[in-house]
C-alpha cells in the first residue's frame, strides 16, 4: 500500500491530503441536492453489498478473536443485516437533513449602511481516527460530506476489511452523484505510522476527530499538531434522587447499563441518594445483579448478595462491560460533588420528580449531555435527530456533545455596502 508514494507514511499522507484538499475546494460550493443524491446512492450501495460486507466483517471478527478483543469490543465490531440496515438508514437520514452550508446564522445592518451576514461554511478537510466500529466509516463520511468537507478516515486495524467494504459503497455514491471520489478517503493500510502522519499533517487536515478508547484519544491529544475535537472517556453517571419514581428509575438504570455495554453512553456509575435507599432499599442494585451485572460497591451496599468490594479506582473508570460502580450519596449535592470529581464531562442522568433537584443538577454540572428521567444510552447523534454523529465532543471549544453536520462547519462574514467608506 505504501507504494502509492515513495515517501512512506508521510508520502502517502501527502498523496491523500492533496487529493482531499482538491476535493474540499469543490465540495465547498457543491449543490445540496448533489450531496443528498450521493448519500442516497451510498445507502442503496450498502444494502446491495450486504453479503460482501458481512463476509468482510467475518474476516475482521476472526482477526479480533485472534487479537483477544473483549466481548464489548467484539460487539462494536460486529455487523449483521439489522446493523447494515441501520447504517443505510443513517445515510438516508443525513441525506434528508437541511444542508448547513450557506445557512445564515445572523444578519444585521450597521448605522453606516453596511449589511453583515454570518453564514455557515465548511471546515475543509477533516481527519477521523477511530477504533473497532466500522459503522463510523459511513457515519463520518456522510456527515463530513453533508457539511461540505472532505474527510480522511483511518479506521482501526480490527475493522480494516469491513471499513474498506463500506468505504467502497460511499465512493460509489460519490461517483453516481458526480462528486469527487477523493471527498471520502480511507487510509488503505493498517500501518499505525499513518496515525502519526495524520496528526502532523497541518498542511492538509484542518481538524482531527478521534473516536475510540482512552489510549487512542490520549495519543491524539498528546501528539497532534492539527486541532482536535476532544472525545474523552464516557464515564457516565446515573443518580437516583430521593424523589425519583421507583418504576422509572428501575427501567432507566437497567437500560443505561445493559442495553449495550460497549458504547460511550453506557452508565458506568450508579449514585443512590440515601433518602431513596431509605425508602426503597437496594432494589436498583438487586436489579443489576439479577441482570448479570457485576456491581462494585462499598459500605452497607456490600450487604446486597452478588455485589463485590469496589477498589478506589473503580469510581472514575470506564468499564465498557457488564460492570458498574455504585455508591450512596447525600442528596443531589452529594451526587454533583462525586460527578465533578470522577466524571469525564460526557453524560450524566438524574432520576427525580423534583423540579428543583433536576434544575440544580442541570445548572451545576458542566457535562456535554445532562438528562432527566432518561437513559444515558440516548447520548447519540442519531437519537438527537442528527441522523448520525462523528462522536461525542467533551471539550469546550467549537463543538460539544454529539457532533453532527452542523457542528462540522465554521462560519464567515459576508458584508455588503454601497460605496461605503470608513471615516
Amino acid at each position: 500500500m505504501k507504494g502509492m508514494d515513495s515517501g512512506g507514511d508521510d508520502g502517502l499522507m501527502a498523496t491523500i491530503g492533496r487529493a482531499a484538499r482538491t476535493a474540499a475546494a469543490e465540495l465547498a460550493f457543491a449543490p445540496a441536492e448533489q450531496k443528498r443524491a450521493a448519500l442516497v446512492a451510498a445507502a442503496a450501495a450498502v444494502e446491495a453489498a450486504e453479503r460482501e460486507i458481512v463476509a468482510a466483517n467475518a474476516r475482521d471478527l476472526d482477526y479480533g478473536r485472534d487479537k483477544g478483543l473483549t466481548a464489548a469490543m467484539m460487539d462494536r465490531l460486529a455487523l449483521d443485516r439489522p446493523r447494515l440496515r441501520a447504517i443505510a438508514n443513517g445515510l438516508r437520514a443525513v441525506a434528508g437533513q437541511a444542508d448547513p452550508v450557506g445557512q445564515v446564522m445572523a444578519d444585521w445592518t450597521m448605522p453606516n449602511g453596511l449589511h453583515i451576514r454570518r453564514v455557515r461554511t465548511p471546515l475543509g478537510v477533516i481527519g477521523v481516527i477511530y477504533e473497532s466500529r466500522p459503522n463510523v466509516t459511513a457515519d463520518a463520511g456522510a456527515l463530513c460530506l453533508k457539511a461540505g468537507n472532505a474527510v480522511i478516515l483511518r479506521g482501526g486495524s480490527e475493522s480494516f476489511h469491513s471499513s474498506t467494504a463500506i468505504h467502497a459503497c460511499m465512493v460509489q455514491g460519490l461517483a453516481q452523484a458526480g462528486l469527487p471520489q477523493a471527498a471520502i478517503q480511507l487510509v488503505p493500510t493498517r500501518d499505525r505510522g499513518m496515525v502519526s502522519a495524520m496528526l502532523r499533517a497541518v498542511e492538509y487536515i484542518d481538524v482531527i476527530v478521534p473516536r475510540g478508547g482512552k489510549g487512542l484519544v490520549g495519543l491524539v491529544q498528546r501528539e497532534a499538531r492539527v486541532p482536535v475535537f476532544a472525545h474523552l472517556e464516557g464515564i457516565c453517571h446515573v443518580y437516583a434522587d430521593g424523589d425519583a419514581d421507583l418504576q422509572k428509575a428501575r427501567r432507566v438504570v437497567i437500560n443505561a447499563k445493559t442495553r449495550r455495554t460497549g458504547i460511550c453512553g453506557a452508565a458506568e456509575c450508579l449514585l443512590i441518594d440515601r433518602a431513596f435507599y431509605a425508602r426503597h432499599g437496594a432494589v436498583l442494585i438487586e436489579d443489576l445483579v439479577k441482570a448479570g451485572v457485576e456491581v462494585r460497591t462499598e459500605g452497607e451496599l456490600l450487604a446486597v448478595p452478588g455485589t463485590v468490594q469496589a477498589a478506589a479506582e473503580d469510581f472514575g473508570r470506564e468499564f465498557l462491560d457488564m460492570i458498574i460502580a455504585a455508591r450512596l450519596v447525600d442528596g443531589v449535592d452529594g451526587a454533583i460533588a462525586h460527578i465533578r470529581r470522577y466524571g469525564s464531562q460526557h453524560t450524566e442522568a438524574i432520576l427525580t420528580e423534583n423540579d428543583a433537584a433536576a434544575e440544580r443538577f442541570f445548572q451545576r454540572l458542566d457535562s456535554a449531555i445532562l438528562l432527566r428521567n432518561a437513559s444515558t444510552q440516548f447520548a447519540d447523534g442519531g437519537e438527537f435527530g442528527m441522523g448520525a454523529e462523528i462522536g461525542i465532543a467533551t471539550g469546550k471549544l467549537h463543538a460539544r456533545g454529539p457532533v453532527g453536520a452542523e457542528q462540522l462547519t465554521s462560519f464567515k462574514y459576508l458584508v455588503t455596502g454601497d460605496g461605503t467608506v470608513r471615516a
